[in-house]
């Protein structure tokens, strides 16, 4: 009994709504003439139909591409989400034997420079 009182009401709100916005003056021109383009477009394809199917299926084959496209640019990004999950331990191993690196580098020109001094000392 609810669910019949919550459809009658949004019916209700939606048919009040539409209501409201035909009192403006532009929306009621526009859909003056949506709802004229729509009569004219059923009047010609009623006639026309081989040109209604040759559209439909221009449509079809338009949106297919569309999807493949998207389904092919999906799959490629995954692939590369999925080289990266695979290069993240290689690469933070990398930057660790970097850093670890310039780490032991830090401390071999330190035994060189005298701090004292600030002169180079020659190793023999």
């Amino acid at each position: 009994m609810s669910e019949s009182k919550f459809v009658k009401g949004v019916v209700c709100g939606a048919l009040i709504g539409g209501a409201l916005t035909m009192l403006d003056n532009k929306t009621r021109n526009a859909v003056v003439q949506k709802t004229n383009s729509l009569g004219r477009q059923i009047k010609y394809y009623s006639t026309n139909r081989q040109e209604l199917k040759a559209t439909l299926e221009e449509q079809v084959t338009k949106w297919k591409s569309f999807y493949e496209q998207i389904n092919s640019d999906a799959t490629y990004i995954s692939q590369k989400v999925n080289e990266v999950k695979e290069m993240t331990p290689q690469v933070k191993t990398l930057l660790t034997d970097t850093k670890e690196a310039f780490a032991q580098s830090k401390e071999e020109y330190k035994s060189i420079v005298d701090p004292e001094s600030e002169e180079f000392i020659v190793k023999q």
